[in-house]
Parts: structure tokens; C-alpha cells; sequence
């Protein structure tokens, strides 16, 4: 039996990751800001698919909800073979709209928690010469808009860059972009999404199946839709600058209000 913790598990892909890992077999740990949610989540996939859950309150934007965790991926008489790092959130409103304690509160989550809790878990994971991380990025990562953007550009890069690093460990690292799911994120954003056309939603369960097999592949980075590739494949050829200009009124016209 191996041990997977999940960050952000009680609703959209960390609820997905947490129902598809305990189908698999694999044993939990549930972190999440909700201990009510998380009870009750830890005994529905206790109960349907008869693994071992524990549960962890954190707030991962401060620091003792960081320390909780990274505690738990360092306790080497109950190692976790897999940490998927999926908290995070959007803040409503553009650049200077947003209080800067907002910003640097998404910052703390995105950015900061994902460095300490990667850490955490790859130097155990080294030791034992095996393990995965799994860091939940965007594809809003490859486009010039917003800080929310540009904080998933982070995770990308550290993720990447931390899985060549460790490549010959046994340690894998791969960055997960997904766009738009339908999930709470946009609903506890305050976003509205009905100006979001219907091609571009994905389903949790299945972008899950994929990103799970893309880590078993050995990638370092997981766009798991063929739409989204395409897309992806049109950015990277896109000049720079016009793509600032494009994604500024795309964001307009189909983002979150």
C-alpha cells in the first residue's frame, strides 16, 4: 500500500485526485481548511473503498498550516509516496483592483507553500529512492495575464526545473495545466462563468486519469486535453507581445467576471 497527500482535497481536482487515488488502493492524507468536510470526506472513501484516511486542518496561507503539513510529508515512519499539491485559489478583480493582501496571500499559497512542501516531500522521497509530486499549475501559466497567471508560471518553472534536477533520484515531478474545470474555484472566486463557452470546460475525473498516467509516463508537465494542446501549441508560435494583446481582450471577453 502506498500513501498519497493531497492538498485542497475536499472539492474539484483535489476531490478528483482523492476519489481516483483511493479507488486505486492507495491509503490518504487529506488536508483542507474545512475539518468538517474533511471528515466527512475521509469516511466516504474509508467506507467505499476500504483504505486508511487522516486528515489534516491546514490554512496554507500561514505558516503554521505550511509547517503542519511539511511535518507529515517528513515523517519518515509514515512515509507518502505521493503529494499532490493542488490548494489555490483566484482572487476577482485586475491588477491594482486586487488588495495587496490578497495578492501576497495567493502568493503564500501558490508559490511559497508549494516550495516548502515539495521539499519536504522529494528529500524523504530521495532517501527511499522513490516517490512523486504532482503540482497543480494552469494553462493560465503560458499567457501574459494577471498575477494569478504569473504565480502558476512559478509553479511551472520550479517544478520543471526541480524534476531535472532530481531525474536521476527516482523522485518524479511533473506540473499539471488544466483550464477551465468545472469545479468551486470560479463560484468561490465570485466569478461568474457563463460568458465561458461550453468546449472550453474539462471534467475532474477525467483530466485526473490523465495527469496520473502523463506521471507514469515520466513527464515534468501535463496538459491533459487535446483542446488545450492546440491551444498551447498556438502560443508558443504567437509573438510575445501580440499574445499579451490577445489573451488581455480573450480575458474580456471569456474570463471570469
Amino acid at each position: 500500500m502506498t500513501t498519497a497527500l493531497i492538498t485542497g482535497s475536499t472539492a474539484g481536482i483535489g476531490a478528483a485526485f482523492a476519489r481516483r487515488l483511493a479507488a486505486d488502493g492507495h491509503d490518504l492524507v487529506l488536508v483542507a481548511r474545512d475539518t468538517g468536510r474533511l471528515r466527512e470526506q475521509a469516511t466516504e472513501l474509508h467506507d467505499r473503498h476500504g483504505i486508511e484516511v487522516e486528515v489534516l486542518t491546514a490554512d496554507l496561507s500561514e505558516d503554521k498550516g505550511i509547517e503542519t503539513v511539511a511535518d507529515r510529508l517528513g515523517d519518515r515512519k509514515n512515509p507518502v509516496d505521493l503529494l499532490v499539491n493542488n490548494a489555490g485559489f483566484g482572487n476577482k478583480g485586475r491588477y491594482l483592483d486586487v488588495p495587496m493582501a490578497d495578492e501576497l496571500r495567493m502568493l503564500k499559497v501558490h508559490c511559497e507553500a508549494v516550495l516548502r512542501l515539495t521539499s519536504a516531500a522529494t528529500e524523504a522521497m530521495r532517501e527511499r529512492g522513490r516517490g512523486g509530486v504532482v503540482n497543480v499549475a494552469s494553462v493560465a501559466a503560458f499567457v501574459p495575464r494577471g498575477t494569478y497567471g504569473a504565480s502558476k508560471a512559478w509553479v511551472v518553472q520550479f517544478t520543471q526545473g526541480a524534476a531535472k534536477d532530481l531525474a536521476d533520484s527516482g523522485v518524479r515531478l511533473m506540473a499539471l495545466c488544466p483550464g477551465f474545470v468545472r469545479t468551486e474555484f470560479h463560484q468561490r472566486a465570485g466569478m461568474g462563468t457563463d460568458n465561458i463557452p461550453g468546449w472550453m470546460w474539462l471534467d475532474a475525473d477525467k483530466l485526473v486519469a490523465s495527469a496520473l498516467s502523463d506521471l507514469a509516463r515520466g513527464k515534468s508537465l501535463s496538459i491533459p486535453d487535446p483542446r488545450y494542446k492546440a491551444l498551447m501549441g498556438l502560443v508558443k508560435v504567437t509573438p510575445r507581445g501580440l499574445m499579451g494583446g490577445i489573451s488581455s481582450r480573450t480575458g474580456r471577453k471569456y474570463g471570469p467576471r
